[in-house]
């Protein structure tokens, strides 16, 4: 269990983005939101941006993009966003991205996301769930660390907010066998471990950065329908069937789950504290790795807060995106 007092809030699970909002101010406050062109992504964007912040989409669709940007607009009196081409999987998109950016940025909110039906890899030969999810991410993030620490400097802190998922609680990290190079590949397992990394990453980061003025968290938004299932194949589904019938998850709307997202992007409980993991607004409890999910659908298990186990999977992350 949590050596430490759960971080509590006032919001509950039935809260939306644009409830927890309400009565903040986020003018001046520079944000991006990855996979904004679909989903949690374009509330997360809408409600930052009703709230005063400067977002950018960052998104691999364009077209996509631009029409999020003008829904945004015109949902939020004109407040335009900017949007930006972003391939979480591919390290030259990346590059260009974390280069192009200037000045500081207060709020990275790594939120996409990508599920696959079968095994797919990168250029490189990587998984390609754990090298978007998690990879992508984890480059980006570290490629605008001196903008986040200017961010920081500028308004007193600055955040990550890393989407995570309770499916993370099927695998921990396989660090012998990451890119399913010999073992039998599960799609599921595949997306657990990335999302068990993306919790990981938040712990590491805020261990090297919290004196920087730097902190991650990581938000499991609940069970919301978006574009994320539409690659789901028959048994993936079955699946998902079956653990919404076991009570593991009640389906959410995509403003409610959302809210947890911006909860740890901007709840004052969350300012100067990071390497948490908040499940409907609250930092989540945390349970033995051999825990059954279905006991404990909010929780969060050993395996995705692991500080040894975050220092190594920086370490081999830094070290895949060197080669």
């Amino acid at each position: 269990m949590a050596a430490h007092p759960l971080v509590s809030t006032p919001f509950t699970a039935s809260i939306t983005a644009e409830e927890v909002l309400r009565d903040v101010d986020l003018a001046g406050v520079r944000a991006i939101v990855t996979g904004a062109s679909s989903g949690l992504g374009v509330e997360t964007s809408r409600a930052l941006t009703a709230a005063g912040a400067e977002v950018t989409l960052a998104v691999r669709n364009m077209t996509a993009g631009a029409a999020v940007a003008e829904t945004i607009a015109r949902s939020t009196g004109g407040i335009p966003s900017r949007v930006v081409r972003l391939d979480l999987a591919d390290r030259s998109s990346v590059t260009r991205f974390v280069d192009a950016w200037r000045g500081p940025l207060h709020l990275l909110i790594n939120n996409a996301g990508l599920v696959t039906g079968g095994l797919e890899r990168t250029q490189e030969g990587w998984e390609l769930q754990f090298a978007t999810n998690h990879l992508g991410h984890f480059a980006l993030a570290t490629g605008l660390h001196d903008a986040l620490a200017l961010g920081a400097a500028d308004r007193d802190g600055a955040r990550i907010v890393s989407v995570s998922s309770t499916a993370h609680m099927r695998s921990g990290i396989d660090f012998d066998d990451l890119h399913f190079e010999r073992r039998a590949y599960d799609p599921q397992i595949a997306y657990a471990q990335s999302k068990t990394a993306n919790s990981l990453f938040a712990v590491e980061a805020t261990r090297r950065w919290a004196h920087d003025g730097i902190v991650a968290n990581t938000a499991n938004p609940g069970g919301v329908a978006t574009g994320l299932q539409r690659n789901f194949t028959p048994e993936q589904r079955e699946s998902l069937d079956a653990a919404e019938a076991a009570g593991v998850f009640t389906y959410k709307t995509v403003e409610q789950g959302a809210a947890t997202t911006v909860v740890a992007a901007v709840a004052p409980e969350f300012a100067r504290t990071g390497g948490h993991y908040l499940d409907d607004a609250q930092e989540a409890y945390t349970v033995p790795d051999d825990a059954d999910l279905a006991q404990h659908p909010h929780g969060v298990k050993q395996w995705a807060l692991d500080p040894a186990t975050a220092e190594r999977l920086w370490a081999v992350s830094t070290d895949l995106l060197r080669a």
